[in-house]
């Protein structure tokens, strides 16, 4: 019999239980899954543990920017033979299906996914003291799996969609095939559409900081509609006017008047991230916590520079291309925060500043406090600037954009596509529109996504072929094919059954 490595295989996953006698054969600290839903409390271990898988760099947390800001033109490694050059396939675009790390995060993606189908699948065998409690867990379950199968449904097109708990082998065989990307959108609106019909609040206060909110599940929502009105030629109207919808409502649930009155370096602040009212949704880290950590400043940090961390940096920090680089205008503060150029000799090159923590409580081991920003009203007010330039409101798009650039203190649109340096790089709102994703939101895991959105495939090879490969090191420009819209499936879950689970193509 083939062995099933795909997620599914979750249900035989244990829980932690009383302890019984240590003689006895059963793992004495195990339960089954469906046993372990028996009341609220358990509920809420099992949310609290999906919110968790998120963490990892092989899911969506702050190291998986090998799955998407290094397949962007944002950053990228020149080592091509470290961990046997797996990671410098991303870049270079030279993937393969049998990529350890590539195989490491459809694993995690699935690994959450199916511990919010345990959720979703035994919430109602545990006893709760309010249905709206228990709505409430339910709701972030469900946007939990949204969140994750977008991830999925983006970065490797037709997916294995499933939905609730697999409890035999039957069962896992007849649901490991891929299903139309239009069957896993469709799964992921009515996710999110089932959790705005909770009580959770608009924004969560402090104390549930890393919790979603409806302000995320609007936003989010709003994001698969705009997504999909790029994706598919069917509906694109009607997609554009639900993005906009929902874009609008989270928009709407702002705890601020204007962009401006929130400073960016605030944002980023890791001693103000419990009062930043401008993010939505991120994963939170506690600085000094040997499991709850961000390490994201020290590792960010080169030798000989000391602007991210008390501990001391001995390689070469994060990576920018020179392209990234380039793109920012001049004056922009949005770059003097973000990076900087290390002087060192051994480095001579930018790093990424934008998360720093010099905390004491970071302490010189680089134990920090950043939080990995998911979602926040920058983002929000961009989408909302693309979608009314898609939909041809451009009077309304421009207002969008203008509240970002305002913040950032660089010249308005309306003045900005006066200079020939910006009307040349930047020739229509659309591509102005992503400039300005670019610059806000880099190292936020946003730009492979935004290219998507902007480009369809044909386009996306000749943006990527039209730029200096001067810029991006060892990484091969020539290399960007059709292929690369898309990962390619696993090969361990493609020989699964290479009928049903089929190769992308190029791969």
């Amino acid at each position: 019999m083939k062995k099933y490595s795909i997620l599914f295989l979750l249900v035989l996953v244990t829980l932690s239980s009383c302890k019984k006698s240590y003689v006895e054969k059963n793992d004495p600290n195990a339960t089954t899954v469906e046993d372990f839903f028996t009341s609220e409390n358990s509920v809420l271990l099992a949310v609290n543990a999906a919110y968790a898988t998120l963490r990892s760099g092989d899911n969506i947390g702050e190291g998986s920017g090998l799955y998407t800001d290094q397949r962007s033109d944002d950053t990228g490694i020149n080592d091509n033979q470290s961990n046997a050059g797996e990671p410098f396939q991303f870049g270079d675009f030279s993937i393969l299906p049998s990529n350890s790390y590539l195989k490491r995060h459809w694993t995690s993606l699935y690994g959450t996914i199916t511990q919010c189908n345990a959720i979703t699948t035994n919430i109602d065998k545990a006893t709760f003291t309010s249905n709206d409690t228990k709505q409430r867990y339910l709701a972030e379950a469900k946007f939990l799996r949204a969140l994750i199968y977008f991830h999925l449904v983006r970065k490797w097109g037709d997916v294995p969609l499933v939905t609730t708990t697999l409890t035999s082998t039957s069962e896992i065989i007849a649901n490991t095939y891929r299903q139309p990307q239009d069957a896993v959108y469709a799964q992921i609106v009515a996710d999110l559409k089932d959790a705005l019909n909770s009580n959770l609040p608009n924004l969560q206060p402090t104390g549930n900081a890393g919790r979603t909110s409806k302000a995320a599940i609007n936003g989010l929502l709003g994001q698969v509609y705009l997504t999909m009105a790029s994706t598919f030629d069917a509906n694109k109207s009607e997609n554009l006017t639900n993005a906009n919808t929902y874009l609008t409502a989270a928009f709407n649930m702002r705890p601020f008047t204007t962009l401006s009155s929130v400073p960016y370096a605030d944002v980023f602040d890791v001693t103000k991230k419990g009062t930043n009212p401008e993010m939505i949704f991120s994963i939170v880290n506690i600085a000094g916590n040997t499991t709850y950590r961000s390490n994201i400043a020290a590792d960010n940090q080169p030798l000989g520079e000391t602007i991210n961390s008390l501990k001391i940096g001995l390689g070469v920090g994060g990576n920018v291309t020179p392209d990234l680089i380039q793109d920012y205008e001049p004056n922009d503060l949005r770059m003097a925060y973000s990076v900087k150029f290390a002087t060192n000799a051994q480095i001579q090159d930018y790093f990424v500043t934008k998360y720093r923590d010099r905390t004491d409580l970071a302490g010189v081991n680089g134990w920090g406090g950043n939080d990995t920003p998911i979602m926040r009203f920058a983002d929000i007010i961009l989408l909302l600037a693309e979608v009314n330039a898609a939909q041809g409101n451009d009077v309304v798009a421009i207002q969008y954009l203008d509240m970002v650039r305002a913040r950032a203190q660089m010249p308005l649109y309306a003045v900005a596509r006066q200079t020939p340096a910006y009307s040349v790089k930047y020739p229509s709102l659309k591509l102005a529109i992503l400039h300005e994703r670019r610059v806000e939101l880099a190292f936020e895991h946003k730009r492979w996504f935004d290219l998507l959105r902007t480009f369809n495939t044909t386009e996306l090879v000749a943006y990527f072929r039209a730029k200096s490969q001067s810029n991006f090191g060892n990484a091969r420009l020539t290399n960007f094919t059709t292929k690369d819209r898309f990962f390619p499936i696993p090969f361990d879950e493609y020989k699964l059954n290479p009928e049903k689970m089929y190769q992308n193509p190029g791969y």
